[in-house]
């Protein structure tokens, strides 16, 4: 089982600048040990012009008998003798991805301390797979790999080149070419790709697979016009988790779209009147400044920012010392890494540092990593979730982690009439999937708060119209027994 991955350079980047990436000194073959045989990584060549990794990775078919499930599509065992005699020391599959991530994976991460400027910037690359098994043949290989931006070169593997009447096995040559390309996203194609193209893995698939599936697919999977094949094939057909994993990845694509959603329209009204005046804050800084002040009231030092976006809250929460730890969380990784660029997350001290975290998840899920924090805030949040997954999110919340306070914010639907950009009819942005009157968001509160054993209180945030209300409503939800204690 072989994989050569190849670059090119210039007097300034040298093509061995490649074994900083991978973390693999060019001048030294290594071995490593695998639970199914040994991984071997060497350089066929290695100049300035040029250089090429090979991955060559030793399969032993008892080891794989032992301790694996067989080589069956979606695990099942084959009969005893293909558990011995198969193509499995020979064709790339789930074995050589798990080897790449494993003897890669500083590089699939895409970090490397000492070309940092490198890992980051796309490379001319060649990748290639001697002896690929494709489940749909030449024709699914490209259909996968191209729309990622490859230069795809499938060649099919006749069954016997001394029989060329036999026709052509269900393997092919794979050559990959491209230039627009970081070195961490190519492996990370190979990572979930490989696996697809075989369409079997060799080792049990659970829940854990959606997470590493959509952290390898991460920027690029939930475009993908493939992705139902993909996800399907790589979570070995089980219905559940390819339900999960596509739902999520909807909740990306739909947060990637605008990761500003925040600030949509809150800064398109202007003052009506004739007299100069001072400007009055915008309407996303009113709310932070509303939210600070119920989280300070409510006595809250571990208060989680569920949906964070780009970090906004975040940032203003670490301001203040009382707030001692602070997690945002979000289901954009790409909103993710603006926030820590926003936070500074790599040049803040270590004190600074262990009072933040910012972590991925989807609120349609319970998340034990939720659990125990003083306050929760969902600002400009619900109204990005479609009704029917509106359940799921409260019991995520107010069920499952249960933080003592509460704040939820959301647009009050009455006030768009104020917006003279906002044409009539329309929600405040595209990916609002309602926006509530008062009284529905009032209805939806007090039912939440009776289910779950919290009583609500509500505010205005922002000017409040005589006619429409507020731009911006507000429910702080309070656990009832704290409610008590303090009355007590």
């Amino acid at each position: 089982m072989f994989v050569t991955i190849s670059t090119t350079g210039t007097a300034g980047d040298p093509a061995t600048d490649l074994g900083y990436l991978l973390h693999k000194h060019p001048d030294r073959a290594q071995a490593f040990s695998t639970s199914y045989g040994t991984a071997h990584v060497f350089y066929p060549e290695a100049d300035a012009r040029r250089c090429t990794a090979a991955l060559l990775l030793e399969i032993d078919p008892v080891a794989l008998a032992r301790r694996g499930k067989g080589k069956g599509r979606g695990g099942a065992p084959d009969a005893a003798l293909a558990q011995y005699v198969n193509d499995r020391p020979y064709a790339a599959s789930s074995l050589l991805a798990v080897a790449l991530s494993s003897v890669f994976s500083s590089a699939l991460r895409g970090v490397c301390a000492a070309r940092p400027l490198r890992a980051a910037t796309p490379l001319p690359l060649r990748i290639e797979v001697p002896a690929l098994p494709a489940r749909g043949g030449a024709a699914l290989v490209r259909r996968l790999f191209a729309p990622l931006g490859w230069t795809v070169t499938a060649d099919p593997v006749p069954l016997d080149t001394a029989f060329p009447e036999w026709g052509d096995s269900r393997y092919v040559r794979l050559v990959l070419e491209s230039e627009t390309l970081t070195l961490a996203e190519a492996l990370r194609h190979l990572y979930v790709l490989l696996p697809v193209l075989d369409d079997a893995k060799h080792y049990w698939v659970s829940s854990e697979e959606v997470d590493k599936l959509l952290r390898a697919g991460e920027g690029w999977l939930a475009g993908h016009p493939e992705q139902q094949l993909i996800t399907s094939r790589y979570l070995s057909r089980r219905r559940s988790l390819t339900r999960e994993a596509r739902e999520r990845l909807e909740l990306v694509r739909l947060a990637e779209a605008d990761d500003s959603r925040v600030e949509e329209i809150d800064n398109a009204v202007e003052e009506e009147t004739g007299e100069p005046e001072e400007k009055p804050a915008p309407l996303a800084v009113q709310r932070r400044e509303a939210i600070l002040a119920v989280l300070r009231a409510s006595g809250a030092a571990r208060v989680l920012d569920l949906g964070c976006g780009q970090g906004q809250l975040v940032q203003a929460l670490l301001k203040e010392a009382r707030f001692t730890e602070i997690v945002g969380v979000d289901v954009s990784m790409r909103a993710l890494t603006v926030a820590a660029r926003r936070l500074g997350l790599d040049r803040m001290g270590e004190r600074q540092a262990a009072r933040v975290r910012l972590v991925q998840g989807s609120l349609a899920y319970t998340d034990k990593r939720l659990g125990g924090y003083d306050a929760a805030v969902l600002s400009e949040v619900i109204e990005h979730v479609d009704p029917p997954r509106l359940p799921a999110l409260e019991y995520a919340v107010f069920g499952h982690a249960r933080p003592r306070t509460v704040v939820v914010t959301t647009p009050n639907v009455e006030y768009n009439v104020r917006w003279e950009t906002l044409p009539a009819g329309h929600v405040r942005h595209g990916d609002h999937r309602f926006e509530w009157t008062r009284e529905e968001f009032r209805a939806w509160a007090g039912a939440v708060a009776a289910r779950h054993g919290y009583e609500v209180a509500f505010r205005p945030v922002g000017p409040e119209d005589p006619e429409v209300g507020p731009p911006t409503q507000m429910a702080v939800f309070e656990s009832s027994t704290v409610k008590e204690a303090k009355a007590a």
